[in-house]
């Protein structure tokens, strides 16, 4: 198995500009689909620990919750909001998802 090292970018801004999340990368030929579920409350507090970039109609943010982690993916078009999230598991499980969806290999 290989092991992937996730790298933290650092953004600094000009004064006035947004901030900027990271980009998903082109989606692979051969990716891996991941299974979207309608978003279902089921913490009293979920911690956005890394997101992409909200200036696509489609984000993306890295959560956790309750000692379990999920991604949680919203689609904005036309100003309707559909927010899914991906199966809540182990840390580590959801980190190398995330780090798939960054790099377009999952989606």
């Amino acid at each position: 198995m290989v092991e992937r090292e996730m790298v933290l970018e650092v953004v600094v801004g000009v004064s006035g500009e947004r901030h900027h999340g990271h980009h998903v990368a082109p989606l692979q030929a051969a990716h891996e689909a991941i299974d979207w579920r309608p978003e279902v409350p089921r913490g009293d507090r979920v911690r956005v620990k890394e997101h992409t970039c909200d200036c696509r109609a489609t984000f993306y943010e890295l959560c956790r919750a309750g000692g379990l982690m999920f991604i949680r993916r919203t689609h904005r078009l036309r100003g309707v909001v559909a927010v899914h999230e991906s199966p809540w598991a182990l840390s580590k499980e959801v980190e190398a998802l995330w780090l798939r969806l960054l790099i377009g290999s999952a989606r």
